[in-house]
């Protein structure tokens, strides 16, 4: 073992260095609510040279993998065959919150910062992962960054058209120069059997950390979800007060009728003690026409349906579909669904689950162990194959809002769950 490094009087602690580097990364995304980090922009790509600038001042390795991810490691481990993977992505949903994403990679940073001040060595190497793209804003898909990584992102998700320019992914990710011919044939960039393990330390979306105060927890399993960016129900437009109800094709009464029984099915489905969410957050008439006195002749909306049972989203599905047929059948309109995106649930490696119960023992934390209701990249690193775990961190206000509002002493107690972890704590 090294000699441990002496830290200068004037040297910033690790409390310090973590509270300055939120602050600099949410100065340089900052919009006009919140921060917003767009998939593979501009902006994304300064936040990982802000990192990597901070992290070589620490003494760290840096470099950056064929997905055009940053990549950090104790210098005597930039070079080791197997490893485990501590990472999360730095992108953000539109005027989120600075913490989503971003804290998972700063606590594998501050785990690598505390073993290269103390000259220490971890139990096994570790590479901290800086992700682009997980969120599904920007393009549709998420989790874009991992499925590159293990060679999943299928053909539909790569033809994704970005929110705002409308260019298909794939030409993003060529103006990065990242290998679009590689990505298309579905190759993995990196060798998947050099990673031991991935662990993600992540905000919680929800709040049961906060009603149970405990600052941080082990998650057991990651809900999977089913995906339509845009459903659209077609009627025929008429004049608000002209059309009786017997003769209106009324497309946004469908779609409440649609919504309202998947609700009620979602109620029946929680009842029987089986696990659900639903969620359509984006509905829309069309702008340029749309009027107060109009009976629209379209609605647009988005399906986010999650559960941690796949065979929950099978059914979900097929239930959808026939919901669809008997409303149209109905109210004599038409329902169009996009391409479906789908992410499967994902069970935490039993053994690291274990490991990090015991690592937060070790650091004087009560061990406790909950679900994660959000989609994270940890999912696609076990689904292909890679044993996986993740740590939550209390968040008050949830998160995907610039409400988001992690305390420091919170973080710090999740980044040393996995600095033990790291270290090879014994179960």
């Amino acid at each position: 073992m090294k000699p441990a490094r002496v830290m200068a009087s004037d040297e910033e602690t690790e409390l310090e260095l973590a509270n300055r580097l939120f602050a600099e990364i949410a100065a340089l995304s900052a919009d006009d609510k919140g921060v917003s980090r767009p998939a593979f922009s501009d902006i994304e790509t300064r936040t990982l040279a802000h990192l990597e600038a901070f992290a070589r001042n620490e003494g760290l390795s840096v470099w950056y993998d064929d997905g055009g991810n940053a990549k950090f490691a104790l210098p005597e481990d930039a070079d080791a065959g197997r490893h485990v993977i501590v990472g999360s992505h730095v992108d953000s949903v539109p005027q989120g919150g600075n913490f989503d994403g971003l804290a998972g990679v700063m606590a594998g940073l501050m785990c690598l910062i505390r073993a290269h001040r103390a000259g220490a060595r971890f139990a096994r190497p570790v590479h901290v992962l800086a992700m682009r793209a997980e969120e599904s804003p920007w393009f549709g898909p998420c989790y874009i960054g991992s499925k590159i990584l293990t060679g999943t992102l299928r053909a539909e998700e790569l033809a994704a058209r970005h929110k705002a320019d409308h260019r298909p992914m794939s030409s993003h990710m060529a103006d990065l120069g990242l290998p679009v011919d590689c990505i298309e044939r579905g190759e993995p960039l990196t060798d998947l059997a050099a990673i031991e393990a991935y662990i993600e330390l992540h905000i919680e979306q929800g709040p049961l950390l906060v009603g149970k105060d405990i600052p941080a927890a082990v998650v057991s399993g990651i809900r999977g979800n089913l995906r339509h960016r845009e459903v659209c129900c077609r009627g025929e437009e008429g004049h608000s007060g002209a059309v009786p109800r017997a003769f209106r094709k009324d497309p946004v009464l469908a779609m409440a009728d649609l919504l309202v029984r998947l609700d009620e099915s979602w109620s029946t489905i929680l009842n029987m003690g089986d696990d659900l969410v639903l969620t359509s957050g984006m509905v829309g008439t069309d702008p340029k026409s749309h009027a107060m006195t109009r009976i629209p002749d379209a609605v647009t909306f988005s399906l986010d349906i999650r559960s941690q049972s796949a065979a929950t989203l099978d059914a979900m599905r097929d239930l959808l579909r026939a919901e669809m047929l008997q409303v149209e059948r109905e109210r004599k309109v038409r329902f169009e669904l996009d391409a479906e995106m789908r992410v499967e649930p994902a069970r935490c490696d039993p053994e690291l689950v274990e490991r990090l119960k015991a690592a937060m023992a070790a650091v004087g934390q009560e061990p406790f162990v909950m679900a994660s209701g959000g989609g994270h990249d940890a999912a696609v690193f076990s689904a292909a194959g890679i044993p996986a775990a993740m740590v939550f961190v209390r968040n008050r206000n949830g998160s995907h809002n610039p409400a988001e509002s992690m305390e420091l002493a919170d973080f710090v107690a999740g980044t040393d769950i996995v600095h033990a972890f790291l270290m090879g704590v014994p179960v």
